[in-house]
């Protein structure tokens, strides 16, 4: 008869012993089976925490600790940024510029570049164009810098036709907008700055509009809506100033955020951190973040909810009020940015088609990043 706690099946045989290489049956069955139990107590383990700490962070956050915080970072404003003043460092200002002359220098370097990495096929037929590639490229960058009409345009070129050595007529201006191959250029010429300055992941991003008719642009309060307006948005690298993404929309700002944020995602820029205005707020817009992602963007008034993304962004408030603020108004880079780009190149958009008003607006933003410099005030 077998004792108390021994195994019912065959004896150990003779020689065998617990620690030999050749267990019996018994201990293979128990060790398999043990091993068995203690790994899903592990994994239900694992999984039952992971629940319990997701539970417990949203927890930590309820939606009155939230309202408390966004009451703390209004005291903040009001004591540490309002009517705040910096010095303006001219002098750094004017040795960047030496950047910006280095870039108008090489400008036509740049375009040829951006030529050159089009896969373009040989005409066979039919009569050579009058201009080449990359003078359309540089004509139609000139049209833009000088904000003027086709027909001005046109009218600039006869004036400096020794300089140019070319005149065309307003029509060839006109079609440039709509043109695949100087479209594509421009936006190799796009890449190709963001390329050579680099990328930090830091950036900025803020919305905004342009008239489309002279009616609305000289209004003193414009309609910002139909089809007399354009929406853009904008995503700035908060330590070069050079536009990173940009997306239109006759539809919505939203909609121009997905196509700006699209356009990063195609050239292969990264995104550590970001700030964003209350608009994009939503919870859909923070997911479709990872949550390496820093972000840096405020609730509508109306949070109903606290989740998860948004308990790391209260807790990013409670740990650094006076940093969380001064990292989301880093969106004033982004409102000065639309502000310079409207003095130097003009808030009105002449082209009446909608695929030539985008060409004028992306060429805005690969002027800003040619023009781009980026000096911190002490």
């Amino acid at each position: 008869m077998n004792s108390f706690g021994q195994s019912t099946f065959a004896p150990l045989p003779k020689e065998v012993t617990l620690l030999s290489r050749k267990p019996s049956i018994p201990l293979t069955f128990n060790s398999v089976f043990s091993f068995s139990t203690t790994f899903l107590i592990i994994v239900y383990t694992r999984d039952i925490l992971k629940i319990l700490s997701v539970y417990h962070i949203c927890m930590m956050i309820t939606k009155k600790r939230a309202k408390e915080l966004l009451e703390v970072l209004d005291e903040v404003r009001e004591t540490h940024f309002k009517d705040r003043e910096k010095d303006y460092p001219y002098s750094e200002w004017e040795k960047k510029r030496e950047k910006v002359k280095e870039r108008l220098r090489n400008l036509g370097y740049y375009v040829k570049r951006a030529v050159d990495a089009i896969q373009r096929e040989e005409q066979k037929a039919g009569r050579p164009p009058k201009l080449d590639l990359e003078k359309k490229v540089m004509l139609f960058l000139f049209a833009r810098w000088i904000n003027k009409s086709n027909r001005g345009t046109e009218e600039a070129l006869e004036a400096f036709q020794p300089l140019f050595g070319f005149d065309v007529s307003y029509k060839t201006v006109e079609r440039l907008y709509s043109d695949e191959e100087v479209k594509a250029a421009l936006h190799n010429l796009f890449v190709l700055l963001i390329e050579d300055e680099g990328s930090s992941g830091n950036f900025s991003g803020d919305g905004s509009g342009y008239s489309l008719s002279v009616e609305e642009h000289y209004r003193k309060e414009p309609i910002k809506e139909g089809k007399k307006y354009l929406y853009v948005l904008r995503i700035i690298d908060i330590e070069t100033n050079l536009y990173v993404g940009i997306g239109f929309s006759k539809i919505s700002e939203m909609d121009a955020y997905n196509k700006a944020m699209a356009l990063m995602k195609k050239i292969g820029v990264n995104v550590d951190s970001i700030s964003l205005d209350k608009y994009y707020s939503s919870r859909k817009v923070i997911e479709a973040f990872g949550k390496k992602v820093s972000l840096f963007v405020l609730p509508r008034e109306n949070i109903s909810n606290i989740g998860v993304r948004w308990s790391s962004i209260f807790r990013r408030i409670a740990e650094d009020p006076v940093g969380f603020l001064s990292r989301y108004f880093m969106r004033n880079l982004s409102e000065s940015a639309y502000s310079a780009d409207k003095r130097r190149f003009g808030g009105l958009i002449r082209q009446r088609r909608e695929d030539r008003q985008e060409m004028a607006l992306f060429s805005i933003a690969v002027w800003h990043n040619i023009y781009a410099i980026r000096v911190k005030p002490g």
